[in-house]
């Protein structure tokens, strides 16, 4: 293994102009670090690995600097053109990259905003999201196994624990027991024509329904008031069990 600083040694001007991920500037020199570091596994799982790729993907005109002290703090090691990370760096981005990917799943499910919209908060959280709320949004979402862009979304301690000691604690209606009640939380689905039927029988966030049946098809109960769904719509809505 070959550790070669002098290859992070060039004109920094030369890689302006790159948009990648976002393309948010960067304020911090901890965020560039962070930056980076997601951007290397995000090329990595593209199965890019060499400096001049990395250079040429990033708007950070102090990239090079940047990597040089990356590397004096052991983040990653340099095998001529390659970047591999180390022990440390390879914790770190793991955990950025699930942040990020995690907010967006949130953002985009719960609050519905756009891909854009999500993507930029999601660049900001990712920064500040603590390891205990990073690992509450993943037990809220279902411990969720890819983002909305179908990338996928490294495991934390919540989802280790999830077969042997947790449960999500919000989940599609068709997990419920028959019998069990639950809360909608959030209705999640590609087709925009379902949600105002779904609203006109009462099937709306803080609604509690209960499911009454599963064949020959779903029936839910919502007061007084009967109604059968399709397994794939059940599906789209997310209840917690009360």
């Amino acid at each position: 293994m070959t550790s070669n600083p002098d290859r992070l040694n060039g004109t920094p001007e030369q890689h302006q102009g790159h948009r990648w991920y976002g393309g948010r500037e960067v304020r911090t020199r901890e965020e560039s670090i962070d930056e980076l570091l997601e951007l290397i596994w995000i090329l990595r799982e593209k199965g890019v690995t060499d400096l001049n790729s990395l250079l040429q993907n990033t708007t950070d005109p102090e990239a090079r600097a940047v990597l040089n002290q990356m590397m004096g703090q052991g983040l990653f090691e340099m095998e001529g053109d390659i970047l591999k990370f180390k022990e440390k760096g390879e914790s770190l981005a793991e955990g950025i990259v699930r942040r990020h990917r995690l907010t967006e799943r949130l953002l985009m499910e719960l609050f519905e905003m756009s891909e854009e919209e999500a993507e930029e908060e999601a660049c900001k959280l990712e920064h500040v999201l603590s390891p205990a709320v990073t690992d509450s949004v993943c037990s809220f979402l279902g411990h969720p196994p890819v983002c909305p862009h179908g990338k996928p979304i490294p495991q934390g301690p919540c989802c280790k624990k999830l077969t042997g000691e947790m449960k999500p604690l919000i989940r599609p209606l068709n997990d419920l027991a028959l019998g069990q009640e639950g809360r909608v939380v959030f209705i999640s689905t590609r087709v925009k024509d379902r949600l105002e039927p779904l609203s006109s029988f009462g099937v709306i966030p803080g609604i509690i329904i209960q499911l009454k049946q599963r064949r020959p098809s779903y029936v839910i109960q919502i007061g007084e008031t009967s109604i059968a769904l399709d397994e794939s719509i059940g599906r789209e809505i997310f209840v917690k069990a009360v």
